[in-house]
């Protein structure tokens, strides 16, 4: 089933992560002749990875973590993005943010939600919840999401959303890319910046606790660390020098991932590298809890725990053909879940009939895999 007339789709961008999230769909809806159009956030490098698209922008990346500059900030992106839509009239708006949710009530105009995050991972995601859910027309969601009291808005399906761009109809691991010599180990660590809004009160990796973590990974290959924050002049040295835009390819080929990133473990896990995931949100959020418990490409490990963390790394490095056991287990993954930018663009050119088909027949996604 699908529709062949054109239409006007706007999507909403908060973050680079979501460039990646919706890029194959954006292209592919394109190429099916329709119009689409981004907003964004001037957020880290989203302007840069959106310059050859149609986009506007919505209001700077940067804001203090307080409720007051939340709401100022939400309000302030309500009446732009409004001015937008009346002009852009789309007839279907999707995203991850409050804005769309508020803009499309005024006009009357339904509004999509693509999110993996757990309505109960903090009391600031609760609040960020009550600001968008309840605005959107629908919602559309991996089956192991916690959508709280707003499940019966959810559709379900059968993936992630890494996936979108990770599979491997859309993403093929390129070794050429990887400026390290091909016999040479080497292992990414990653120091998140824990700059959003739900991160508030959370801890990662000290860099006390990287230097133990260096001292053992440096006697079996070459350390690469990947950080949103300011590294001490010890670690500089270690700091990633490749290509921005390259990172999927050398998280692909690494021998370990160790993070206290949740979007970069859940990549490395589905491209086959083994990761530690060393923060407080262990065992609070869902899609990452499948990606380790029933497909075994990762481990969470809570702050508290170095010793843990300590003895784990020592153990995944003793495993002889470490790298494809888990290989493996990403196949084995990739075989369960369903091809997800293909779904996402069968749902959104058939939009509003495709959540009724998938809530009736959840099979019906199986013809994506």
């Amino acid at each position: 089933m699908s529709t062949n007339s054109n239409k006007r789709y706007l999507f909403q961008l908060n973050h680079p992560a979501h460039f990646h999230l919706f890029k194959h769909t954006i292209r592919i809806l394109k190429e099916n002749g329709h119009d689409v159009l981004i907003s964004i956030k001037d957020k880290d490098i989203l302007k840069d990875l959106v310059k050859d698209y149609e986009f506007v922008q919505l209001s700077e990346g940067y804001r203090k973590k307080n409720i007051y500059s939340i709401l100022k900030s939400v309000i302030d992106r309500d009446r732009r993005l409004l001015s937008i839509v009346k002009k852009f009239k789309p007839n279907l708006m999707i995203g991850t943010s409050p804005e769309i949710g508020h803009v499309s009530r005024v006009v009357d105009v339904p509004s999509l939600f693509l999110g993996e995050d757990d309505v109960n991972l903090s009391t600031t995601m609760y609040l960020a919840a009550f600001l968008c859910y309840p605005f959107f027309s629908n919602m559309l969601t991996p089956y192991c999401v916690n959508n709280g009291i707003w499940k019966k808005k959810a559709t379900y399906y059968n993936g992630f959303q890494k996936l979108a761009y990770l599979h491997p109809n859309y993403f093929t691991p390129d070794r050429k890319k990887v400026r390290i010599k091909n016999d040479e180990r080497y292992f990414i660590i990653r120091f998140s910046g824990l700059t959003a809004y739900h991160d508030t009160g959370i801890e990662g990796i000290s860099d006390v606790f990287a230097k133990k973590i260096i001292k053992i990974l440096s006697d079996k290959g070459r350390v690469i660390i990947s950080s949103e924050r300011p590294l001490p002049k010890e670690l500089e040295k270690y700091r990633f020098d490749g290509d921005v835009s390259d990172m999927h390819h050398y998280l692909a080929f690494a021998d370990l991932f160790i993070g206290d990133s949740q979007t970069m473990c859940a990549e490395a896990g589905l491209l086959g590298t083994p990761f530690i995931r060393y923060n407080d949100f262990v065992n609070k959020i869902s899609y990452l809890n499948e990606i380790e418990k029933k497909y075994k490409l990762g481990y969470g490990i809570k702050i508290g725990n170095d010793e843990e963390v300590l003895e784990k790394i020592k153990e995944l490095l003793s495993i002889k053909d470490l790298k494809n056991i888990y290989v493996q287990r990403k196949v084995d993954l990739l075989e369960d879940k369903i091809d997800v930018t293909a779904f996402y663009v069968w749902f959104i050119e058939n939009y509003p009939q495709s959540v009724k088909i998938i809530k009736e027949n959840p099979e019906y996604q199986n013809k994506f895999k």
